[in-house]
């Protein structure tokens, strides 16, 4: 299988993951071939990416980080979560089962590279970002060596860590170009916001709470709300920080324009000492793919290739599958080139 642009597909494409909406029902299913009413209609979820079937890369399959079952039951669960933490009384957050399985898929994952493609749509984009959240900030956690009661503590926050979000218009929180500066203000409410929605409830502590509630604080004393600085931010706050930040330039938020993955990497690296201290940002990105499995990509020969394998610990030198000639599969030329052992080949750009 191989990642395609919404824009560029066409019909007869055959979907090779499924699609699900905020409660896990399937929006469509693997193997559907896509009609042009389809992709009609996942240009109009505001969808960028999906996966299809190609013979020419049968073999490649595409691993989460953790299994779709438990993504979608977080996704379910933070959606119900969301809703019942509005209410002031009588409604308990009940993440546990959700963040265990979490914890429990990256403890038990050996070799972790991260490709995050979760094709969110308008209607999941805010859970499907938290449960993202939740998985990147316990994959921090676990390169850092958190024990597993911390890291637990840590997923419940990151799951948890835009429940502010709820409160505000969705004229502000599904725009994906610069925000007003009175859209600005008011965006900025949500860590305040969550602060006091989940400090009101008895089954999490105050630092879930301060998770929400400082993630947007920079080491530099130049973030939001209180430009809180250095050691003065909780460690645990800082882990959901980086998080955040990089989910939120894969696939773009309020006042974040999305970038490709290898761009977001760059901008990881410029903000080390900046807005995180360097050395988060220096694990983080070890579990993080720059050219993630799946996506074409031009070299510098010219060739034109499908990222088909990972180098850990060399994010921007990955395995690519290069192919020649015409689409017609026996005058097609395939060779792959290992990037970390073909010193002169270099990645020009992701074709999406």
């Amino acid at each position: 299988m191989r990642e395609v642009s919404v824009q560029r597909l066409k019909d007869g494409d055959v979907l090779a993951k499924d699609i699900f909406s905020s409660n896990g029902k399937i929006l469509l299913g693997k193997g559907v071939v896509l009609k042009s009413q389809y992709i009609t209609r996942l240009q109009q979820l505001g969808m960028h990416g999906i996966y299809i079937e190609d013979d020419l890369t049968s073999d490649i399959i595409i691993e989460d980080v953790i299994s779709d079952k438990h993504r979608f039951e977080a996704m379910a669960t933070i959606e119900k979560s969301c809703k019942a933490i509005q209410i002031e009384k009588g409604h308990s957050i009940d993440v546990k089962d959700s963040v265990s399985n979490i914890v429990h898929d990256i403890l038990f994952k050996k070799d972790i590279m991260i490709s995050l493609m979760d094709m969110r749509n308008i209607d999941n984009r805010v859970y499907a970002h938290s449960v993202n959240v939740c998985v990147l900030s316990t994959v921090l956690g676990k390169g850092l060596g958190l024990p597993t009661e911390k890291l637990n503590e840590l997923a419940t926050g990151a799951l948890l860590h835009d429940v502010g979000i709820v409160n505000l218009p969705k004229e502000v929180t599904n725009k994906r170009g610069l925000l007003t500066s009175e859209e600005k203000e008011l965006y900025q409410t949500h860590t305040t916001q969550g602060y006091d929605l989940i400090r009101k409830k008895t089954q999490t502590s105050i630092i879930i709470a301060h998770m929400a509630y400082q993630h947007h604080e920079w080491t530099n004393g130049k973030g939001y709300p209180r430009q809180l600085k250095g050691t003065a931010i909780h460690p645990l706050a800082e882990i959901v920080a980086v998080a955040d930040f990089y989910d939120c330039l894969i696939h773009g938020s309020p006042g974040v324009p999305r970038v490709l993955p290898h761009v977001a990497c760059e901008i990881m690296m410029a903000n080390a000492g900046v807005r995180f201290r360097q050395e988060l940002i220096h694990i983080f990105l070890q579990y993080i793919a720059a050219y993630p499995t799946g996506y074409t990509v031009k070299l510098n020969n010219g060739e034109t290739g499908v990222i088909v394998g990972q180098n850990k610990g060399l994010p921007t030198r990955p395995i690519v599958r290069a192919f020649e000639g015409k689409v017609n599969l026996k005058q097609v030329r395939v060779i792959e080139y290992n990037l970390v052992k073909e010193r002169t080949l270099f990645i020009d750009y992701i074709i999406e």
